[in-house]
């Protein structure tokens, strides 16, 4: 009979399984990491972190709130499962429900992501992000490292993203958040979605800025 198991797990382990396997191929801010094992085998990982935008902390609920904000910034999985990866993303939110949280996450559309699993543990949408364009250099370090034009006047565009919203917390709680919520709530939205293929890292789409 096959063992498995939910643990909460450190952040090199967290890091070592992302890594080679995660498609932006970046190590992202954690706070809190939690492994799905299969026979003392790590299948599946997922994290938190604090968001590095100050102004998406506070554009959640506002400023009062902002402390509480943290992205679920990573869901990778490591080949088939045997189980539903609901039941992993719902014990993790259950690990962090005592600390009363305000949860993000992102489904990308340039991955053709829709959010299923954001949908099948009871997320609220609130829409999609605006695509744009972020400055950009050749190793990925942000440009103020750099004082040479070729790397500051680079930029990479950045999709739209489906963004979902968890009030990870007592009901209380839930609805002093909620008549907080700073952004419209949307019907959750509907398509075909893909899965990336391990290793297959997203190549950033370079514009050169002339001005």
């Amino acid at each position: 009979m096959n063992k498995k198991e939910f643990l909460s797990i450190s952040y090199k382990d967290a890091i070592d399984f992302l890594l080679p396997k995660h498609y932006s191929g970046r190590k992202p801010n954690i706070s809190f990491s939690f492994g799905y094992y299969e026979d003392n085998i790590l299948k599946a990982v997922c994290t938190f972190g604090k968001p590095v935008s100050n102004s998406l902390c506070e554009g959640i609920c506002g400023k009062e709130f902002k402390e509480k904000v943290f992205e679920l910034n990573r869901l990778c999985v490591d080949g088939d499962i045997k189980i539903q990866l609901s039941q992993f993303i719902s014990y993790c939110l259950n690990q962090l429900k005592s600390d009363n949280l305000i949860l993000v996450s992102y489904a990308d559309t340039e991955m053709n992501h829709i959010g299923y699993i954001y949908q099948a543990t009871n997320w609220i949408y609130t829409g999609k992000t605006k695509s744009r364009t972020d400055k950009y250099t050749k190793d990925n370090k942000h440009s103020r490292h750099y004082n040479n034009e070729e790397n500051v006047n680079l930029r990479k565009f950045r999709s739209e993203k489906h963004r979902y919203i968890y009030f990870c917390c007592n009901k209380a709680k839930k609805k002093i958040y909620l008549n907080n919520l700073k952004y419209n709530i949307f019907e959750y939205p509907k398509g075909e979605s893909k899965k990336y293929i391990l290793g297959n890292f997203i190549k950033p789409i370079i514009i050169k800025n002339e001005n």
